[in-house]
C-alpha cells in the first residue's frame, strides 16, 4: 500500500511539474498590478476598458488587476514598499506621497522607457513623478477640486452659484433655513474632509505660501491669519450646521449619494466626480461646477487650484519583467486616460488625439476652467511628506469633530511641520 501511494504522490507531483512548465513554456507572461479603482469607482470602467485593449495588442501579456478601497489602500501601499512586496504595477499618487517610495529604492526607473510615448505624454504631466531630473512613473489625469453644486435646487431660491466665501455661507444660510443640509461630506473618509479644507486653505493663503510650508522648503508658518483663517471658515461651516450631522460616520460612497438624490445642494470633489454623476444621478443635467470660492482676494484667485497630475501608475523596480511592466503601465495610463476623459473621470493627463465629442458638459466645463488656471497646487495629503499627511488628517478630523479648535490645529501643524 505505501508503494502505491508513493507511485500515486510521484504521479501527481510529475503531473503538476508539468502543467508548472506548460504555462512557463507557452511565454505567457502575467503581470499584477494594484489601484484603487473599485466597482464603485468611475474609473473601474476605464481601467477595465484599457487592459482589455492592451491585453488585445499583447497576447503574450496577461494584466491581473487587483482593486482596493482608497483609504486603506494608503496603508497597504505603505507596508508593501517597506517589505518589498510590491505587484509588478501599482497605483500611487505623485509627489511627497511617493518621494519615500522611490528614495528605498523600490521603484523602478522608467526614463529609457518613456522615450517611446514622449510625443504623447507631454513632459509635464511627469512633473509630480520626477526626481533628481529621472522619471518614475506616468500620469494618466489631471484633477483638481472644484464645487459641484444642483442649478436646480440654487434655483428654486433665487441662488447663484459663489464666487466668495461670503457669498457661500449666504448660500448656505438660506438652504438650511428652508430645512435642506447644504453640503454632502464624509469625514469618516478623512481625505474627503481634506478636500474641502485643503481648498479653503489655498483660496485664503495663495499658492506659493500654501508649497513653501507643507513642503518645508520656503519662508512662513502654518501658525500664521491666512492658514487660521481658513481652518475657522471651515468650522464655521462646521458650526451653523452646513455639513450633515450623519457625516462622521458616513463613507465617500455614502455621502454623494445625498448629492446624487438631490437632497444636498453642494458637494467638493476632485473632477472625477462627473462620471458618477453620469451614471449615479437621476437627472444629471442639474448639476453644474464652479471653482472653489476665495475667501481672501488678496493672496488667491478663483483660477487658483487644489489638484494636478497626480494619479499615477509606477513599476516595482523587484518585477520580473521591467520592459514589459514598464510599457503596460505606460500603455493602460494611455488607455484610462482616454477612457476616463470619455466617461467624464477628468481631465486627461495624455494628448487628446481621438473624437471626444461625447464628453459630458460638466467635464468640458472643468477642463474650461483648468485651461485658465493661475496654479496648481497638489492636495495636502500628496505634497506632504507621509508622516507629516497622517498626522494632518488625524488632527483634521479631530478639529472636525470638535475636540480641537483651528488655533489648536494650526499650532499642532506648525509644530509638525517644524516652524
Amino acid at each position: 500500500m505505501k508503494r502505491i501511494l508513493s507511485i500515486i504522490l510521484a504521479s501527481l507531483m510529475i503531473v503538476g511539474l508539468c502543467a508548472c512548465d506548460k504555462k512557463e513554456d507557452d511565454g505567457t507572461i502575467t503581470l499584477t498590478m494594484w489601484t484603487i479603482a473599485t466597482e464603485s469607482d468611475s474609473h473601474h470602467q476605464p481601467y477595465l476598458d484599457s487592459i482589455k485593449e492592451y491585453e488585445e495588442a499583447h497576447p503574450g501579456v496577461k494584466i491581473q488587476m487587483e482593486t482596493f478601497e482608497n483609504e486603506s489602500y494608503k496603508t497597504k501601499i505603505v507596508s508593501a514598499v517597506a517589505a518589498n512586496e510590491l505587484p509588478d504595477i501599482f497605483f500611487t499618487w505623485g509627489g511627497g506621497f511617493s518621494t519615500s517610495f522611490v528614495e528605498s529604492g523600490r521603484v523602478l526607473c522608467v526614463d529609457e522607457y518613456y522615450e517611446n510615448y514622449k510625443d504623447e505624454l507631454p513632459e509635464a504631466m511627469l512633473g509630480n513623478l520626477t526626481w533628481d531630473g529621472k522619471k518614475y512613473g506616468c500620469s494618466y489625469t489631471m484633477n483638481v477640486s472644484m464645487l459641484f453644486y444642483n442649478k436646480a435646487m440654487f434655483e428654486q431660491y433665487g441662488l447663484t452659484a459663489p464666487t466668495t466665501f461670503d457669498e457661500l455661507v449666504a448660500c448656505c444660510q438660506t438652504f438650511i433655513d428652508n430645512g435642506i443640509t447644504p453640503f454632502g461630506i464624509s469625514a469618516k473618509d478623512t481625505w474627503v474632509l481634506a478636500q474641502a479644507h485643503d481648498a479653503f486653505t489655498l483660496k485664503s493663503v495663495g499658492a506659493d505660501l500654501l508649497t513653501n510650508v507643507l513642503t518645508k522648503t520656503g519662508e512662513g508658518s502654518y501658525n500664521s491669519e491666512g492658514f487660521i483663517a481658513a481652518s475657522t471658515a471651515f468650522m464655521d461651516l462646521v458650526s451653523m450646521g452646513a455639513y450633515g450631522d450623519d457625516a462622521a460616520g458616513l463613507s465617500n460612497d455614502e455621502a454623494c449619494q445625498f448629492f446624487y438624490h438631490e437632497e444636498v445642494p453642494m458637494y467638493i470633489m476632485g473632477s472625477w466626480m462627473p462620471g458618477s454623476i453620469m451614471t449615479d444621478a437621476e437627472t444629471p443635467d442639474n448639476f453644474g461646477v464652479v471653482p472653489v470660492p476665495v475667501l481672501n482676494s488678496d493672496n488667491a484667485s478663483l483660477s487658483d487650484f487644489m489638484g494636478g497630475p497626480s494619479d499615477s501608475l509606477m513599476v516595482a523596480a523587484s518585477t520580473k519583467h521591467p520592459k514589459e511592466a514598464a510599457e503596460a503601465m505606460f500603455e493602460i495610463s494611455r488607455g484610462v486616460s482616454h477612457y476616463g476623459y470619455l466617461n467624464g473621470c477628468g481631465i486627461p493627463a495624455w494628448k487628446v488625439t481621438y473624437d471626444d465629442s461625447s464628453v459630458n458638459a460638466l467635464t468640458r466645463e472643468v477642463a474650461a476652467y483648468v485651461a485658465d488656471a493661475s496654479s496648481l497646487t497638489l492636495w495636502f495629503d500628496t505634497l506632504m511628506e507621509a508622516e507629516d499627511k497622517s498626522v494632518y488628517l488625524e488632527n483634521l478630523q479631530l478639529m472636525y469633530l470638535g475636540d480641537i479648535s483651528p488655533e489648536e490645529f494650526c499650532e499642532l501643524m506648525s509644530g509638525q511641520l517644524g516652524y
